[in-house]
Protein backbone atom coordinates (compact mmCIF):
# COMPACT_ATOMS: atom_id res chain seq x y z
CA UNK A 1 0.00 0.00 0.00
CA UNK A 2 0.98 3.65 -0.68
CA UNK A 3 0.22 5.50 2.83
CA UNK A 4 2.65 8.86 0.90
CA UNK A 5 0.01 8.70 -1.52
CA UNK A 6 -2.85 8.04 0.65
CA UNK A 7 -1.98 11.27 3.01
CA UNK A 8 -2.58 13.23 -0.18
CA UNK A 9 -5.81 12.67 -1.03
CA UNK A 10 -8.24 14.53 1.40
CA UNK A 11 -11.95 13.66 1.84
CA UNK A 12 -13.98 16.36 3.42
CA UNK A 13 -18.06 15.65 4.07
CA UNK A 14 -21.48 18.14 4.17
CA UNK A 15 -24.50 16.51 5.38
CA UNK A 16 -28.30 17.80 5.14
CA UNK A 17 -31.03 16.77 6.84
CA UNK A 18 -34.10 15.47 4.67
CA UNK A 19 -36.84 16.57 6.55
CA UNK A 20 -39.78 15.87 3.91
CA UNK A 21 -38.40 12.17 3.25
CA UNK A 22 -37.66 11.89 7.32
CA UNK A 23 -40.30 10.17 9.83
CA UNK A 24 -39.39 10.25 13.50
CA UNK A 25 -42.59 8.69 14.39
CA UNK A 26 -41.23 5.23 12.38
CA UNK A 27 -37.65 6.19 13.79
CA UNK A 28 -37.09 6.71 9.88
CA UNK A 29 -34.41 9.55 9.57
CA UNK A 30 -32.71 10.82 5.78
CA UNK A 31 -29.88 12.63 5.67
CA UNK A 32 -27.66 13.58 2.40
CA UNK A 33 -24.36 13.82 2.70
CA UNK A 34 -21.38 15.75 -0.10
CA UNK A 35 -18.32 13.97 -0.30
CA UNK A 36 -15.34 16.23 -1.93
CA UNK A 37 -12.65 13.90 -2.72
CA UNK A 38 -9.41 16.33 -3.16
CA UNK A 39 -6.28 14.67 -5.06
CA UNK A 40 -3.09 16.69 -4.19
CA UNK A 41 -0.29 14.32 -5.20
CA UNK A 42 1.10 14.28 -8.70
CA UNK A 43 -0.83 11.16 -10.07
CA UNK A 44 -4.03 10.93 -11.22
CA UNK A 45 -5.90 7.95 -8.53
CA UNK A 46 -9.28 6.05 -9.01
CA UNK A 47 -11.82 4.91 -6.85
CA UNK A 48 -12.45 1.65 -7.11
CA UNK A 49 -14.38 0.73 -3.85
CA UNK A 50 -15.85 2.02 -0.74
CA UNK A 51 -16.57 0.48 2.46
CA UNK A 52 -19.41 2.44 4.92
CA UNK A 53 -19.69 1.54 9.21
CA UNK A 54 -22.78 3.89 10.04
CA UNK A 55 -23.46 3.64 13.69
CA UNK A 56 -26.94 4.83 15.26
CA UNK A 57 -27.41 6.16 18.95
CA UNK A 58 -28.62 3.25 19.56
CA UNK A 59 -25.00 1.78 18.87
CA UNK A 60 -26.61 -0.31 16.03
CA UNK A 61 -24.03 -0.75 13.61
CA UNK A 62 -24.53 -1.29 9.59
CA UNK A 63 -21.61 -2.00 7.20
CA UNK A 64 -22.30 -1.18 3.61
CA UNK A 65 -19.73 -1.76 0.88
CA UNK A 66 -19.89 -2.05 -2.98
CA UNK A 67 -17.84 -0.43 -6.31
CA UNK A 68 -17.15 2.80 -6.79
CA UNK A 69 -19.59 5.61 -5.28
CA UNK A 70 -23.08 6.52 -6.90
CA UNK A 71 -22.59 4.32 -9.77
CA UNK A 72 -19.07 5.67 -11.19
CA UNK A 73 -15.30 4.90 -10.15
CA UNK A 74 -13.81 8.16 -10.68
CA UNK A 75 -10.17 9.00 -11.77
CA UNK A 76 -9.46 11.96 -10.32
CA UNK A 77 -6.39 13.91 -11.80
CA UNK A 78 -3.28 15.61 -9.57
CA UNK A 79 -4.99 18.37 -8.38
CA UNK A 80 -8.69 17.65 -8.97
CA UNK A 81 -11.27 17.13 -6.86
CA UNK A 82 -14.21 14.99 -7.26
CA UNK A 83 -17.57 15.46 -5.53
CA UNK A 84 -21.11 13.34 -5.56
CA UNK A 85 -23.70 13.26 -3.33
CA UNK A 86 -25.36 10.29 -1.45
CA UNK A 87 -27.75 9.12 1.20
CA UNK A 88 -28.46 7.51 4.21
CA UNK A 89 -31.72 5.82 6.65
CA UNK A 90 -31.04 5.93 9.51
CA UNK A 91 -33.52 4.35 12.99
CA UNK A 92 -32.23 7.47 15.44
CA UNK A 93 -32.42 11.30 15.01
CA UNK A 94 -28.43 11.18 15.40
CA UNK A 95 -25.86 8.61 13.75
CA UNK A 96 -22.39 8.84 12.74
CA UNK A 97 -20.67 7.31 9.33
CA UNK A 98 -16.86 6.60 8.62
CA UNK A 99 -15.51 4.57 6.56
CA UNK A 100 -12.54 3.98 3.85
CA UNK A 101 -12.23 4.35 -0.03
CA UNK A 102 -9.90 1.97 -1.72
CA UNK A 103 -8.29 3.70 -4.74
CA UNK A 104 -5.58 3.20 -7.41
CA UNK A 105 -2.50 4.70 -8.51
CA UNK A 106 -2.94 4.75 -11.83
CA UNK A 107 0.24 5.54 -13.35
CA UNK A 108 1.98 2.87 -11.72
CA UNK A 109 -1.27 0.31 -11.06
CA UNK A 110 -1.22 -0.08 -6.93
CA UNK A 111 -4.06 0.13 -4.69
CA UNK A 112 -3.92 2.15 -1.72
CA UNK A 113 -6.71 2.90 1.39
CA UNK A 114 -7.78 6.33 1.82
CA UNK A 115 -9.67 7.08 5.59
CA UNK A 116 -13.36 8.75 5.57
CA UNK A 117 -13.25 10.28 8.57
CA UNK A 118 -16.07 9.91 11.06
CA UNK A 119 -18.79 12.79 10.41
CA UNK A 120 -22.18 13.25 12.21
CA UNK A 121 -25.33 12.88 10.93
CA UNK A 122 -27.62 14.62 12.98
CA UNK A 123 -31.68 16.11 12.94
CA UNK A 124 -31.45 19.88 13.22
CA UNK A 125 -31.25 21.39 16.68
CA UNK A 126 -31.30 17.92 18.41
CA UNK A 127 -28.16 18.72 19.67
CA UNK A 128 -26.90 21.70 21.56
Amino acid sequence: MNEELAKQVNVSTEVHYIDDQSDPEQNRYVFAYTISITNESEVATQLKSRAWVITDSNGKVSEISGEGVVGKQPVIAPGKTFVYTSGAVVETPVATMQGKYNMLDTEIGVGFEVDIPVFRLAQPNILN
